[in-house]
């Protein structure tokens, strides 16, 4: 018992120890391409490298997170082939009685608890960052006269036009009409003109067709009344609506549910939202599927000193389950697929070959 206990806490510092480093590793190789991108964006702005460094430092962190199940997987292969079987210590430890699937049992559990606090702890502060990032990055963008939101008040537009400027707000959105709209109208010094009163906008295109309008002028006077006949053109269009949500890295795992309620009831589609709901529920176990998969390549497995065959076969896997987690949340996306089935099958098919891998390895 007292030597289990002790080759399991070996193990298990180890491994955190290795994917400590791999983390570190992909933290500073994400760094410095993403330096060059800030760099390169901010090439014609008067600012000094300072502030490229800031953006890298804020976004890396959200750019780790999504790479962080490769770098479980290429942790374990590190693990098994470098800490284990190169160095025998794997022999001694079947010696002493245990086999291929209980010494990959310490490594599983500690991927599973560093998903979980992962995606508890980190992907808040993560989504804080990355609001940070946007809001800095923001003040430098070209078309930052351009905004939309959705809030708990509803849908709410920016724009600037040759002359005017506007902000628009609507209650919801219903299939490809902007409900229980108001516009409100500025001249270039943002001085109050007037407000158009709408019961729907009609958006399937950029030209907005405006129903039953009532006009105010900025003393409150009516100018017109029930107006069917007025248009409004606008860089929005349904389908540009309906992506505000497009960077849901902002949004904390915790904050979630609240954000799927609140689309419903603005009338947005909320298949990305619950999408990225269940990928964070099931991100533990992905993370477990890399311990395997890993383990599978490295106990499984009998090549003889050829580090660039293990090489090979981590990229080639990592390849291969980016794009078919990809193809599979694509499928979701677009209804081919229940959102549940799309990010839990590429996940259960890792598991169920890795599992078969190892007990094929584990007889050995």
């Amino acid at each position: 018992m007292i030597k289990s206990f002790i080759i399991n806490k070996y193990l298990a510092k180890t491994f955190f120890k290795v994917v400590m480093n791999m983390s570190l590793g992909f933290l500073c190789l994400g760094f410095i391409l993403n330096l060059f991108e800030e760099i390169n964006f901010f090439k014609d702005f008067d600012v000094g490298i300072g502030v490229p460094i800031l953006l890298s430092a804020i976004f890396v962190p959200s750019l780790l997170y999504k790479m962080f199940p490769f770098v479980i997987l290429l942790s374990g292969i590190w693990f098994f082939l470098f800490k284990l079987k190169r160095t025998d210590e794997i022999i001694g430890m079947k010696l002493s009685g245990m086999s291929n699937l209980s010494v990959i049992i310490i490594p599983s559990i500690i991927s599973i608890i560093i998903g979980i606090i992962i995606i508890t702890s980190f992907n808040p502060i993560i989504s804080v960052l990355v609001k940070k990032y946007e809001t800095i990055k923001g003040t430098y963008e070209k078309d930052e006269d351009y905004l939309a939101t959705i809030t708990t008040n509803g849908i709410w537009i920016k724009e600037k036009q040759l002359e005017k400027n506007y902000i628009i707000r609507s209650a919801r959105l219903n299939e490809n009409k902007l409900m229980q709209v108001t516009i409100y109208e500025f001249n270039k010094n943002n001085d109050y003109l007037k407000s158009f009163k709408i019961e729907y906008a009609d958006i399937s295109t950029k030209i907005w067709k405006l129903k039953n309008t009532m006009v105010i002028n900025a003393d409150g006077n009516i100018l017109q009344k029930n107006v069917d006949d007025l248009t409004y053109k606008s860089i929005y269009d349904v389908g540009k609506i309906r992506s505000l949500y497009s960077n849901l890295d902002t949004v904390s795992f915790w904050n979630l549910e609240n954000e799927i309620q609140l689309l419903e009831d603005r009338g947005y589609s909320t298949n990305e939202m619950r999408a990225k709901l269940q990928r964070s529920l099931a991100f533990p176990f992905f993370l477990l599927s890399m311990v395997l998969l890993s383990g599978v390549f490295t106990l499984g497995i009998q090549i003889k000193d050829n580090n660039f065959t293990y090489i090979f076969i981590a990229i080639i896997s990592s390849v291969l389950i980016f794009y078919f987690n990809d193809f599979s949340a694509a499928l979701g996306k677009t209804d081919k697929l229940p959102i549940e089935v799309s990010v839990w099958m590429p996940i259960v098919i890792i598991f169920i070959f890795s599992c078969v891998g190892l007990i094929h390895a584990n007889q050995k």
